[in-house]
């Protein structure tokens, strides 16, 4: 199979890169590094050390003898440049990752949040549009994320995986009529908003030009190496533990190994879906090997494998390393404590075999966190975006 990465240099991209390599599929890269740009502007890089991709490549080559390609493209901003792309490289399926993931990033000042839709949605309309164009049959397999759902305080009702059945009034007012409709969304930050924003697109375009389409709605990814990453040095993954783009768990354990106190945001009463790095380029492999068929509406699955509160895991940390629990205020507009009730049971059945939460994996964190910990500049890890910023602040420009 023929894969076209979009974002494949980033914390997700690259390990799902060497995962569909490693496996025989011939892989290419479309990525103009702002990931690595975003580290530039907010002076807080990955914890552990990242080649650059040139080198990258090169050292996987050395060890498997397969060349990764790598195109340097803005899929937001060169519409042209990635049609031409598309039609000259012909791949079988594109796995979209062009975005930017961080909702914390987004919520930074109005810069940031206009940055976010305009990449974000222009990103998945060209992406979608150039298929069309192209008149390739190609299967977008694009990650998401399961905040689509939204983050409120739960109503004990059970969230499917994308779709759900209700029951509307027929035109006489009298009967009632079932009808299968995609599950309800209710995006906490400027970054959720576009996601829920893609799957108009992807509703829209796999209606009107029958692209096939998987759209994996995924819970926080943990951990940072995957087998293929662990090959050699020049290969390791990103480790982000700033407030920016940092995800919770991994914040924990950076900062329980250089003796920082876990700092929780609010109660820690928030739920969360979770998800380990392997599982993360196992379901992608499963997506892509296992293609919807032709006709068939959007594929929808909820990526994740267990769910946490905050709190409990900064206990579980706690309790292991003996480090201290900070509740500080919670920059993020949320419900202090919610459910997320979700199910996850197709990628299992076509064959994931869930990687869960437990000590030594935890542990091979940590140590990674240990190794690399005099990279760490302790001024980044607290969240300074602001969901809801003061008159004073707006008026002031902060973040601008």
């Amino acid at each position: 199979m023929k894969i076209m990465v979009l974002g494949g240099d980033g914390f997700c991209g690259w390990p799902i890169v060497l995962h569909m390599s490693a496996r025989g599929h011939e892989v290419m890269i479309v990525d103009n590094l702002a990931r690595r740009k975003a580290d530039e502007e907010l002076k807080a890089g990955s914890l552990t050390p990242i080649c650059s991709l040139p080198d990258r490549l090169n050292a996987w080559h050395e060890i498997t003898e397969r060349r990764i390609q790598w195109f340097d493209l803005d899929v937001a901003r060169d519409y042209d440049g990635l049609l031409d792309l598309i039609e000259s490289q012909q791949p079988d399926a594109i796995v979209h990752l062009a975005e930017q993931r961080s909702a914390p990033y987004s919520m930074k000042s109005p810069r940031h949040k206009r940055y976010t839709v305009e990449n974000n949605v222009s990103a998945t309309h060209n992406t979608l549009c150039a298929i069309v164009e192209s008149g390739l049959d190609i299967h977008l397999v694009h990650i998401g994320t399961m905040g689509v759902y939204g983050y409120g305080s739960g109503g004990g009702t059970l969230i499917p995986e994308g779709y759900l059945t209700v029951e509307v009034p027929t035109s006489d007012g009298i009967g009632r009529v079932a009808k299968e409709i995609r599950h309800p969304t209710d995006p906490g930050s400027i970054y959720h908003m576009t996601k829920c924003l893609d799957q108009d697109l992807f509703h829209y375009y796999n209606k009107n030009d029958q692209i096939r389409i998987t759209d994996l709605h995924q819970g926080v990814v943990w951990g940072t190496n995957t087998e293929d990453t662990l090959r050699d040095e020049r290969l390791i993954n990103r480790f982000d533990y700033d407030g920016d783009y940092g995800t919770v768990l991994n914040r924990f354990l950076m900062q329980s190994a250089v003796g920082h106190p876990l700092t929780v945001h609010g109660t820690g009463g928030q739920t969360r879906a979770f998800i380990h790095i392997q599982d993360t380029v196992r379901c992608l492999a499963l997506a892509l090997e296992n293609p919807p068929e032709h006709g068939e509406r959007v594929r929808i699955f909820n990526q994740m494998t267990e769910t946490h509160r905050v709190a409990d895991l900064a206990k579980m940390i706690a309790d292991m390393t003996g480090c201290k629990i900070e509740y500080v205020d919670n920059p993020r507009n949320e419900a202090p404590q919610n459910e997320l009730p979700a199910t996850a049971k197709n990628l299992q059945s076509m064959g994931l075999t869930p990687t869960l939460l437990e000590s030594g994996l935890m542990k091979e964190v940590i140590d990674i966190a240990q190794r690399y910990g005099d990279h760490y500049d302790p001024d980044r890890i607290p969240c300074r975006s602001q969901w809801k910023a003061s008159k004073t602040d707006a008026s002031a420009g902060i973040g601008s």
